[in-house]
C-alpha cells in the first residue's frame, strides 16, 4: 500500500505519536518491541489496535 501527500504526513505523524507514546508507558520491553512493531509493520491497522488496546504513556495530564 502506498501512502503519499497529505494523507501519507497524517498516517506518519500518527505512527511517530503512537511509538512515542509506546516507548514512554510502563510496559515490559518485550511488550513495548512488539507493540512497535505492530505500529510499523502494519501503520493504520496497527495504529487503531495500539489506540484501543496499546500501552499508555506514564505522563499524566493534571
Amino acid at each position: 500500500m502506498e501512502y503519499a501527500g497529505i494523507g501519507g504526513f497524517i498516517v506518519l505523524a500518527l505512527n511517530i505519536w503512537a511509538i512515542v507514546s509506546i516507548i514512554g508507558s510502563t510496559a515490559s520491553t518485550g511488550a513495548k518491541v512488539l507493540w512497535t512493531l505492530l505500529v510499523l509493520v502494519l501503520p493504520i491497522v496497527g495504529f487503531i489496535i495500539w489506540l484501543i488496546a496499546g500501552p499508555r504513556s506514564s505522563k499524566s495530564i493534571a
